[in-house]
């Protein structure tokens, strides 16, 4: 009896069948390891590897799965995931089908909650540098926060007790569950709008840490950081901190701190204006008091004005008495000298000076005929030595001894150098007796 023939199954047969085998037997597997290998597609599922020490196996996360996680999947990150085994029938290789995957030791929101931070700090949205100072003493202030929670209450009551003439305008917003986070986004939007507002208030009371939660949504930090009016941020209590705190200009512990921190006492202010005012009003009469001093000192120690007047009239009188008399004795003085010489003038009139005169006109008549031919004489001397300077001097002289002088055309400069011509360059040459037109042929320099 020959035995039955085996039974052959194709490649992809034989796959099916491991495939629905290893889905049967494990359809829920829990597994913990690290992730390696991630890629990301455009596809937007997650491809990675699981590992431990000694084995790796193939996982995917298909992308409606990954969207619902709080935060990124990243390499390196050790995890607990929930899934079945399945085959990838392409490649033959077995892999893991993931429905839930959670951070191993600590939660998925804590880890969200850091690479959120790590990434708006690296943009630069929690740089110190762009905080601004509170007003000092706000007129109108936004809260946003739930309409209907303690918060509000809370601010309301600090407020009005402690500056009832400050103004407050509410945004009412869901503070936390599905949406919160895009509405308080757009109420602080709705906020910069208001051009009256000197400060805003985002917050809510105490909660667990998904309750605060909305708080830490990328939506929410963008808009607070990207505020036009400066924002306190007032989360929960003094232990609960979130990504709004970091973003904001200042961050308050708790509602009613943030209510404190924009409403300065109005009582105590208007006391240390009060205290203000009266060191003022007694400085000014201290200084009244002094300058009025300084004023009557001056008044006392200058003269009276008509007693300056009266000293400076007799003083002109004085004057003009010694004026006068000097005068009357330069006069006195200057009068004989005057008289005196009246009198000389008189002896050598002029009759007697022209008698004087025709006696001595024919002696010097004599003496200048003497001296005149001598004196001819001698210029003439002079004139012949400096004729003869001029002509040994004169540029004609040396023309005359054969030499001439050569200009450039145009121009007329006179050319010094062989240089300063070419060949084919127009000269003239000036002798002495006439001019030379040239064209230049060659120019050479004696070495």
């Amino acid at each position: 009896m020959s035995a039955a023939p085996p039974t052959v199954y194709t490649v992809t047969q034989l796959t099916a069948n491991i495939r629905a085998t290893l889905e049967h037997a494990f359809s829920e597997v829990w597994v913990e390891g690290e992730i390696s290998n991630l890629r990301i597609p455009s596809s937007g599922h997650v491809y990675f590897s699981l590992n431990d020490q000694d084995s790796q196996i193939r996982a995917v996360l298909f992308r409606r799965v990954a969207a619902a996680l709080p935060f990124h999947v990243e390499n390196g990150l050790t995890v607990l995931v929930k899934g079945r085994v399945s085959v990838y029938e392409p490649r033959g290789d077995y892999q893991l089908i993931l429905e839930y995957l959670e951070p191993k030791g600590i939660g998925a929101l804590q880890v969200a909650f850091e690479q959120l931070k790590k990434r708006f700090d690296q943009e630069g949205l929690f740089d110190p540098g762009r905080k601004r100072p509170l007003p000092g003493f706000p007129r109108r202030v936004g809260v946003i926060t739930s309409g209907t929670g303690a918060a509000l209450h809370d601010i309301v009551t600090v407020v009005h007790r402690r500056c009832p003439v400050t103004r407050l305008r509410v945004f009412p917003v869901a503070v936390q569950g599905p949406g919160a986070a895009q509405q308080i986004a757009d109420a602080v939007q709705q906020a910069n709008q208001h051009t009256d507002l000197d400060v805003l208030i985002v917050g809510r009371g105490g909660g667990s840490w998904e309750d605060l939660w909305s708080f830490n949504e990328e939506v929410v930090v963008r808009a607070i950081a990207g505020s036009r009016v400066p924002v306190i941020s007032a989360v929960g209590h003094e232990i609960d901190f979130t990504l709004s705190d970091f973003a904001a200009d200042y961050r308050a512990p708790t509602p009613s701190a943030a209510a404190e921190s924009v409403s300065p006492v109005l009582v105590d202010l208007i006391e240390d204006i009060r205290n203000k005012h009266a060191r003022l009003a007694r400085a000014m009469r201290g200084t009244f008091r002094f300058h009025r001093h300084q004023v009557e000192l001056a008044l006392h120690a200058l003269p009276v004005p008509s007693q300056i007047l009266q000293r400076q009239v007799q003083r002109v009188d004085e004057l003009s008495f010694r004026l006068g008399s000097g005068i009357r004795s330069m006069l006195a003085v200057v009068r004989p000298r005057l008289d005196a010489f009246t009198a000389g003038l008189q002896r050598i009139g002029p009759g007697q000076s022209w008698q004087r005169g025709s006696l001595m006109l024919p002696q010097l008549r004599q003496r200048l005929s003497r001296a005149m031919p001598w004196a001819l004489n001698g210029k003439k001397q002079q004139l012949r030595t400096v004729a003869g300077t001029l002509d040994t001097l004169s540029p004609l002289a040396i023309l005359s001894r054969g030499y001439s002088i050569i200009e450039t055309v145009p121009g007329g400069t006179i050319v010094k150098d062989a240089q300063a011509v070419q060949a084919g360059d127009r000269i003239r040459a000036r002798l002495a007796e006439g001019r030379l037109s040239c064209l230049v042929e060659q120019t050479e320099r004696q070495s």
